[in-house]
């Protein structure tokens, strides 16, 4: 009987196996595998609480990938990242376009224009980024369902490019997912994250964006003096404290200086001598202010940025540094950091030159964005924009009827009501000798200037949104190096010439227009700017729990 019992449990057991799809137990096993590559969808993330206030319906991004026939590859990424921020938007809020959205779209043009890469070229696509970045006044409308498409075709743009530029193993899936922030989160819990994150390949992202690493091992540093209580406010009585000095409040200055790395000694005494006037000078240099060695209003103020700003201030810039090209793609480029005030010429890796340059003032942004330098033109015409023909121009006309023979303007038509007026070549023109243009939908360019003293400053903010260059001469010399016919004679001659001439360079060069208020310099120093279009301070609103930025001018008065 039992025999007989055994022989039937065999019998079943075969049929089962025979009527077991062939490779089905694989297929299970793949799904499940598949499921652990695709993240939970996090449901803690809300309205109150997310970096985008704009939400979508995953019914929608399921759409999408159907329409799309996007591989499997692909789609559970798209889903895994949609899931990651609970189906919030990633590149656009109430306000539009977010700044990761222009970083992300600067660092494709710059790709497929300077690695022939055709696979991610997408002529629609770039039209409609195009448009979208130029449109200062677009706001989003949560029920546009072109909007809606953009922003999974920007995902599933980005999706393609982090897995084709990056070696495997360098972005892990969910740090990629984690490159637009996501929700508001309290800023030591995000650096502690960041610093002790261990992988077990040992692969990082910042082993291939040097400046990213360098942010992030700074951001350890100000993580440690944020447990240890960070530093205390100083009041400055008086205008300034100068060597030779002695007061309580050396002490405190010395203390904090110690801390941030400026003064290499720890000295208790209250007496301003060498080491501390070295220290100050090395402070002011890295805050953008001449290194006079004198302790005043400014070196207070920036002395007293409380260390929790600081390292939402890290934090920040570290995100606007994941959209630093990961490989020079050109032979040289040129990167503008607008609060910096700087232009800094590279050769592949490498930092040929820097120059001083002048930004748009506030209301008068000079924007975050790349182009390509294709053109210079000595002695140009100033084509004055219509904004200011109509709020400086035609007051000044009316208070002077000889303010344009006295400008050296001239009326060459009308624009819709408002006359269009261009200044001629010559001294005083307000682009000075020459320009140098990379098309834009923002009409900026580079250019001379007859006001000289500005550069003299610390802070120079005083242009119309245009970059102005402290030594044109340099930057149109240097772009025709390799030009036999353009001495800097001819050079010379053709900016002092009056007569406008264009000339097209044989191999353009492409310029990156930033916004870093904290990076490491050359020399392994740890800089800081003020952020003087307030960017820093809106994306603190958006990516922290509470802002350090709204009490920063309470401190720096005390």
């Amino acid at each position: 009987m039992k025999l007989q019992l055994f022989y039937l449990l065999t019998f079943f057991s075969f049929l089962v196996s025979c009527n077991t799809p062939a490779g089905n137990e694989h297929s299970e096993s793949a799904q499940e595998e598949a499921k652990k590559n695709v993240s939970s969808r996090d449901r803690s993330i809300t309205p109150a609480n997310s970096y985008s206030s704009l939400f979508m319906d995953s019914i929608a991004v399921e759409n999408y990938i159907a329409q799309q026939k996007a591989p499997d590859s692909i789609s559970r990424r798209i889903r895994s990242f949609y899931n990651a921020r609970n189906y919030q938007y990633a590149w656009f809020d109430n306000d539009g376009l977010t700044e990761q959205a222009r970083g992300f779209w600067s660092l494709i043009d710059y790709h497929t224009t300077y690695s022939h890469d055709s696979t991610l070229n997408n002529k629609a696509l770039q039209k409609k980024m195009d448009n979208l970045i130029a449109d200062e006044a677009f706001r989003v409308n949560a029920s546009d369902k072109s909007t809606l498409n953009t922003e999974l075709q920007l995902t599933q743009h980005f999706i393609r490019f982090m897995m084709s530029e990056y070696p495997e193993g360098y972005v892990k899936r969910k740090e990629m997912e984690r490159f637009v922030p996501f929700k508001k989160q309290d800023a030591l819990h995000l650096a502690d994250s960041l610093i002790k994150k261990k992988h077990k390949d040992d692969k990082y992202f910042e082993h291939l964006n040097e400046s990213y690493g360098k942010l992030k091992d700074q951001l350890a540093n100000y993580y440690t003096l944020a447990t240890k209580g960070g530093w205390q406010p100083v009041t400055l009585s008086g205008k300034s404290i100068k060597k030779g000095t002695s007061s309580p409040t050396i002490v405190q200055i010395k203390q904090t200086l110690h801390m941030l790395g400026d003064l290499p000694v720890i000295d208790t005494t209250p007496v301003f001598n060498d080491t501390l006037e070295m220290a100050v000078k090395s402070f002011q240099e890295r805050h953008g202010y001449k290194p006079d060695g004198v302790i005043g209003g400014s070196f207070i103020k920036e002395l007293n940025v409380p260390v929790q700003q600081r390292i939402q201030q890290l934090l920040i810039n570290m995100d606007r540094m994941r959209w630093l090209p990961n490989t020079p793609k050109s032979d040289n480029l040129i990167v503008v950091n607008i609060p910096e005030y700087m232009l800094h010429m590279y050769e592949g890796k490498q930092k040929a030159w820097d120059m001083v340059v002048v930004v748009g003032k506030s209301g008068h942004n000079t924007m975050m964005f790349n182009g390509d330098l294709n053109q210079i033109v000595f002695s140009p015409y100033w084509n004055v924009p219509p904004s200011i023909v109509q709020k400086e121009v035609l007051p000044a006309m009316e208070r002077d009827p000889n303010y344009l023979a006295s400008q050296n303007m001239e009326i060459i038509g009308d624009d819709g009501g408002i006359p269009s007026i261009r200044q001629l070549p010559g001294t005083g023109n307000a682009l000075g000798k020459v320009k140098f243009l990379f098309p834009n939908s923002f009409n900026i360019y580079f250019h001379d200037t007859p006001s000289k003293s500005l550069f003299e400053r610390d802070q120079r903010a005083f242009s119309h949104g245009c970059i102005r260059l402290s030594d044109p001469f340099k930057m149109a010399q240097y772009l025709l190096r390799n030009e036999p016919e353009w001495t800097p004679e001819r050079i010379q001659e053709a900016m002092d010439a009056g007569v406008e001439k264009y000339v097209k360079l044989k191999h353009p060069v492409p310029v990156i227009i930033t916004y870093y208020t904290a990076w490491v310099d050359d020399a392994g120093r740890l800089n800081f700017r003020n952020d003087i279009y307030k960017h820093d301070e809106m994306l603190a609103k958006k990516m922290f729990t509470q802002t350090a930025f709204a009490n920063n001018e309470a401190v720096a008065k005390k």
